[in-house]
């Protein structure tokens, strides 16, 4: 068997990280009879060490989420297995913590509907046109959702501080243009593709 190169390392890495992220904050620890301290921050705000540690293992991820891709691309180490596993990695890490940020009401439970609802459409009309041959580049309202979607995502496990303190909510308004662009991006792999998905009927 060959061994892993750095970006699938990387994303293996990724995988884990989201992993450890969903049980951190899903897990009943007063079951074990064990709890997270939560600070009061100038009176403002109270905050849960969970949500903290999850912010920064989210962070870490981000970023190597960003670094396998430009590693594999500029020393010529694209992989079938990296490709797939970084999709796994992806929807692992967002829209689980997605579900959980709207199961805990930090943000509307709209958000992961639609980005889940969207992502469905649109891996099926990649998979649609994968299989006529025909690749389907990632757009550019595609990428900014993903980078506003990193942000929005981190500063909501982050309490949206310091944002929080002048009552901005600039996290959720990450989040929000994140959305927005995801139902642009899904229409335009719809419009740029819709001749190859009815081409048979």
């Amino acid at each position: 068997m060959k061994k892993m190169n750095l970006p699938n390392k990387i994303t293996v890495v990724r995988i884990a990280l989201a992993v450890i992220i969903l049980i951190l904050l899903v897990f009943p620890w007063y079951q074990l009879n064990l709890s997270f301290p939560v600070y009061s921050v100038m009176g403002v705000q109270n905050i849960d060490l969970k949500y903290l540690i999850s912010g920064v293992l989210f962070l870490i991820a981000s970023v190597t989420d960003f670094l396998d891709g430009y590693i594999a691309r500029s020393k010529n180490l694209v992989t079938d297995f990296g490709k797939v596993m970084d999709a796994i990695a992806d929807k692992v890490l967002v829209n689980g913590l997605l579900v959980i940020l709207a199961y805990n009401d930090f943000i509307s439970v709209i958000v992961p509907v639609i980005i889940i609802t969207r992502d469905i459409v649109v891996d099926s009309i990649k998979m649609a046109s994968g299989n006529k041959g025909r690749v389907v580049a990632a757009s550019w309202p595609g990428k900014i959702k993903t980078i506003c979607m990193m942000i929005g995502l981190t500063l909501t496990l982050f309490y949206n501080l310091p944002f929080a303190f002048f009552g901005i909510r600039i996290d959720q308004l990450f989040v929000f243009a994140a959305t927005i662009l995801s139902i642009v991006s899904g229409c335009q792999y719809y419009v740029a593709n819709k001749d190859f998905i009815f081409s048979e009927i």
